[in-house]
């Protein structure tokens, strides 16, 4: 089970993450989105499903936003209505600012006799104004629900400017986050300089490291590049350029993605941090979704190889 595999804070895990449909679709079209992705996703024995909690983030960036801003279903209603014939845990994204203290009370007491996971996310910029802040959300949760495995995220790039990302999470793991979920990575000195500071203040201070999914998410086109970029994922200019001028941008990519895991999970086994992986789409088109799926079957065979390596 997911939490067991969470709070004996295992390596290995793996999920998949998506979007919510637009909340301007008909009831049947949700559904026939949600089918589609109930059969691509029930063969592939996921550890869990992360469905986002997508905000407009005008006020995070400057930048016009590359694809449009649509408002989506709710991650809470579709997992419910439409994807309970997925049997795989489902972790919730959840932007706790946009919720009153009541708000929130109710969403966390509900089904509490049942496991139920979620990933509390914080203001996108500190111009966004909030009705809820995450300590207050950390501390509810656990005086309220106990059957409600929290977690946060984590920005590798953030540490490269702040150098400060693991205080971040120390300090959420201590209000009760057992488990993190990365940003989209594609700049792998930034995930170890994050994970070397990790490893090594945890160490010192006696503190028991938690699991942490690093984000994968193929890019196939210069469009989708641009709106990575956007999202504020780092991609190093080598990287860019490459795929930039490749003549299979998707494969380049799939390949670059394995890559960069691969380092990071081996250092992850050498240090005995617990890293999984997360494994989405940015872009809808059928092509990059088909990839990302690959790329979790490409994924599960290399824990699994390295897994029995360290048994060995």
């Amino acid at each position: 089970m997911l939490r067991d595999k969470l709070l004996a804070r295992k390596p290995g895990i793996i999920s998949y993450g998506m979007t919510p449909p637009k909340a301007a679709n008909t009831s049947e079209k949700i559904a026939e989105i949600a089918q589609k992705q109930c059969e691509r996703l029930r063969d592939l024995e996921l550890d869990a499903l992360i469905l986002y909690d997508v905000q407009e983030e005008a006020d995070r960036i400057e930048q016009e936003r590359p694809f449009p801003y649509l408002q989506t279903v709710s991650p809470d209603t579709y997992s419910k209505q439409y994807l309970s014939g997925l049997d795989v845990p489902k972790i919730i994204y959840n932007c706790v600012g946009n919720h009153s203290e009541a708000e929130f009370t109710d969403w966390a007491t509900k089904d509490a006799d049942q496991d139920r996971y979620s990933v509390f996310v914080g203001s996108s910029s500190n111009k966004q104004h909030v009705h809820l802040g995450l300590k207050d959300a950390y501390q509810l949760t656990k005086q309220l629900n106990r059957n409600l495995t929290f977690g946060g995220v984590i920005i590798p790039e953030r540490h490269m400017t702040k150098q400060d990302e693991h205080l971040r999470v120390v300090s959420k793991m201590k209000n009760g986050c057992d488990f993190f979920v990365t940003q989209a990575i594609y700049n792998v000195e930034a995930s170890k300089n994050f994970l070397s500071d990790y490893y090594y203040y945890c160490s010192e201070n006696g503190i028991e490291m938690v699991p942490i999914l690093f984000n994968l998410a193929p890019c196939g086109s210069t469009k989708t590049l641009e709106f990575m970029k956007w999202l504020g994922i780092s991609i190093p200019k080598w990287l860019e350029n490459d795929l930039k001028y490749s003549s299979d941008v998707l494969d380049q990519s799939i390949r670059h993605c394995q890559k960069i895991f691969e380092e990071i999970f081996e250092y992850g086994l050498e240090k005995g941090i617990p890293i999984g992986c997360s494994i989405e789409s940015v872009s809808t088109r059928k092509v990059e979704i088909d990839a990302s799926v690959e790329l979790v079957q490409n994924i599960k065979a290399l824990l699994k190889t390295k897994l029995e390596s360290t048994l060995v």
